[in-house]
């Protein structure tokens, strides 16, 4: 059995946001975030990572659906590439 390198992973966001995963050995390829603004002025934030582009982009559905029922005045949802960088 072959030994996975582990390493580390960075997506840097359209605002600047870095966020670094890792170390890992998992194949992940995407980072994706969702900043939703509540009712109230408060803001909530989701993310996650995934192993592909159209796995990442298929969050989209669910936070649609989600929006409603979680009071959600507006959100956004982003997705970006993630690169190995070192720690």
């Amino acid at each position: 059995m072959a030994i996975r390198k582990k390493r580390y992973l960075t997506a840097t966001m359209s605002d600047g946001y870095v966020k670094t995963i890792g170390p890992t050995s998992d194949s992940f390829t995407h980072y994706w975030r969702i900043v939703a603004e509540l009712e109230s002025g408060k803001t909530e934030v989701f993310w996650g990572h995934t192993r592909s582009l159209a796995e990442a982009r298929r969050k989209l559905v669910p936070a649609d659906d989600a929006a409603p029922t979680r009071g959600w005045k507006s959100f956004s949802f982003e997705i970006a590439e993630l690169v190995e960088t070192r720690s």
